[in-house]
């Protein structure tokens, strides 16, 4: 284990460890019966392939939409928007219990130096061949003023590079957000890349399942592909903004705090960093 690791295996230093990198692992935070229940629902649900007004089938690109191929992996499980707003549905009460889990709460309000709000939850499946997820920064598509926004990526399976494991660029969380290049499509389901500032270079988180990944808005992170032969790399995502915000995306209309209240958030005002507003403010 690497000392960087060792010092994120320790809860005592978590503020500090957040506020050097950006980002900060909790190991083991969910039970491994947490994570069974969670697993066992979305793949239950996912059994028939994407669920109509759940699952991401098209996605946005400039006025038109792309969807997947019939050969790509993620034909048949695209990750899945904003399940807890699905009550009819078997994945929308675990989807918000997990969302608004307790063991969250102080980690969040640690990071975030005030109450957080959730206002987002996405899973995903991440099948064996399936592409990933260029570099990018969270807060370009949330749009979080004055502060940004926080992420809570739960591990549901271990994910490794083998995999498609999640990568971070430790001490970007200062950086600006910034107007992205095009990705390389044969590589990343999505459209958009962040560089790493010259001398700073992507990072492997390698969690295991029930580690939970804390990071920031504006830190850069993504995912590649997973190689593996038999392995998914699954993941329930979820995001909050503190509960002082003045400005979020249109599209995030969840504004959740963890004692079931919820607060009104004005709109997110302009273009942002690439002057175009109909190209930034679609979930990611």
């Amino acid at each position: 284990m690497s000392m960087l690791q060792q010092k994120m295996s320790c809860p005592d230093n978590s503020a500090e460890q957040f506020e050097q990198d950006g980002f900060f692992i909790a190991r083991g935070l969910l039970s491994p019966a947490d994570v069974e229940t969670i697993r066992e629902t979305f793949m239950q649900q996912a059994a028939n392939g994407p669920v109509e007004g759940l699952s991401e089938t098209h996605r946005p690109v400039g006025n038109a939409s792309r969807g997947y191929d019939k050969s790509d992996p993620l034909s048949f499980y695209p990750r899945m928007m904003q399940p807890h707003q699905h009550p009819e549905l078997a994945v929308g009460p675990v989807a918000m219990k997990y969302m608004l889990h307790p063991s969250l709460h102080p980690l969040l309000k640690a990071f975030i130096g005030q109450e957080p709000v959730a206002v987002q939850s996405m899973f995903y499946f991440k099948p064996p061949g399936a592409r990933g997820q260029d570099l990018h920064q969270d807060n370009f598509y949330l749009r979080v003023k004055p502060d940004t926004c926080m992420a809570a990526w739960i591990a549901i399976d271990d994910a490794d590079e083998e995999n498609g494991g999640m990568v971070v660029v430790p001490g970007t969380q200062n950086m600006e957000i910034a107007c992205p290049e095009p990705s390389d499509r044969s590589r990343f389901f999505t459209d958009h890349h962040i560089e790493p500032p010259p001398g700073m270079k992507p990072v492997a988180t390698n969690l295991k399942a029930g580690d939970v990944l804390f990071f920031n808005g504006s830190l850069i992170h993504g995912s590649y592909e997973n190689s593996s032969k038999d392995r998914f790399r699954r993941s329930l995502i979820c995001h909050y903004v503190p509960d002082n915000s003045s400005e979020l995306s249109q599209w995030y209309t969840t504004r959740l705090r963890f004692d079931g209240t919820t607060i009104s958030i004005a709109p997110a005002q302009g273009g942002g960093p690439c002057g175009n507003l109909q190209e930034i403010a679609k979930p990611h």
